[in-house]
């Protein structure tokens, strides 16, 4: 038999309606979200003036919630600083006494600029004499409903009273009630907070790396709505650490331009933190009324801020000088000269 009439190998091949086509891919539906969730760059309080209310009629709440006022007094450099300015022209001109020492009094100007109110609590001998006289920190102390008796409330579960009239304490006097004080720059606060939520908001930009995300623009009808729900997934996957890698993509039949990537740029431009910095910063110093020249700062012009020496006399005149005779009221209260101050001076001491 020749090699043309041997047989061939059949072949089955199954049967098909010539009418039947492939199922036509649903168009993608116009869609718009956002990659990742909005990261706060700040866990910080709303300041409002509460008043005093009665806790179980037994002491009063500030009026100004207090371990707000501890964290706010870090939370910028020239508000911390100055408190810490005003603190150390008053510790340096402090005469210690052996009732008080130098880090007591320290102590007891820090919690009387931080929370407008501070306390000496007098300790006794055996023999009802005078050993020594020990700040109570401000932030823990409340003061009782008939306004003579002094609580010692470190957390919800503690609480402990002092011994009747062993608390002197002082305040910077309040408008509106004069059951405890509170400091005058309660006004600076705002300028305080967006301070440091610039400053915040400037590290999170840097920290991602100066990368504002980016808008992915898909335009090419060959993507169906499944290819868009993988795409999106995968985006979402990629936040987190490592959410800078690669993304492979592949669009058979694709266009050029039909998937874009638009990147957010200049926002660094845009958001005015040279500005906002500058301008809350003059609003802090304006609420401790200190002079910048006291405060490193640099000046912008050349001219510059004046004598440096003329100002710090000025400014311990005006400001300092009444709060030095806030303390002296200790004197008053014990019948003993414990609270003494030199002449300011900027001779070496």
């Amino acid at each position: 038999m020749s090699d043309s009439l041997a047989e061939k190998p059949r072949v089955r091949v199954p049967a098909y309606d010539v009418n039947e086509t492939s199922e036509t891919p649903k168009p993608a539906k116009a869609e718009a979200f956002s990659f990742g969730e909005p990261t706060p760059v700040i866990d910080g309080y709303d300041f409002f003036y509460t008043g005093c209310w009665m806790l179980g009629n037994e002491w009063y709440e500030p009026p100004v919630d207090f371990p707000a006022l501890s964290q706010t007094y870090r939370a910028t450099a020239h508000h911390g600083s100055a408190i810490q300015v005003k603190r150390n022209i008053l510790v340096r001109s402090f005469i210690p006494h052996p009732l008080l020492s130098r880090q007591a009094f320290s102590a007891l100007a820090t919690d009387y600029l931080v929370f407008g109110n501070c306390y000496l609590e007098k300790i006794y001998g055996r023999l009802n004499r005078l050993l020594a006289l020990k700040p109570a920190r401000a932030k823990y102390v409340r003061r009782g409903a008939d306004l003579n008796r002094y609580f010692w409330v470190p957390n919800w579960s503690e609480r402990s009273e002092f011994d009747e009239g062993s608390i002197i304490h002082l305040l910077e006097p309040d408008i509106n009630q004069e059951v405890y004080g509170v400091p005058d720059y309660l006004g600076a606060l705002q300028s305080i907070y967006l301070n440091e939520n610039a400053t915040l908001f400037r590290r999170k930009y840097y920290l991602n790396g100066s990368h504002a995300g980016f808008v992915m623009y898909v335009s090419d009808t060959a993507q169906n709505q499944e290819d868009i729900d993988a795409m999106r997934a995968a985006l979402k996957e990629s936040k987190g650490v490592g959410n800078f890698r690669n993304l492979f993509l592949y669009s058979p039949n694709g266009k050029k331009d039909g998937i874009q990537i638009i990147p957010i740029s200049e926002v660094a431009a845009k958001d005015d933190f040279a500005a906002i910095k500058n301008i809350t910063r003059d609003d802090q110093l304006a609420g401790h009324r200190i002079p910048p020249q006291l405060m490193g700062i640099i000046p912008n012009n050349t001219g510059g801020f004046g004598d440096v020496e003329k100002a710090a006399k000025v400014f311990v005149t005006n400001e300092l000088e009444p709060v030095q005779a806030v303390f002296s009221e200790i004197n008053d209260l014990l019948g003993e000269e414990v609270i003494r101050f030199k002449e300011y001076s900027l001779d070496p001491q």
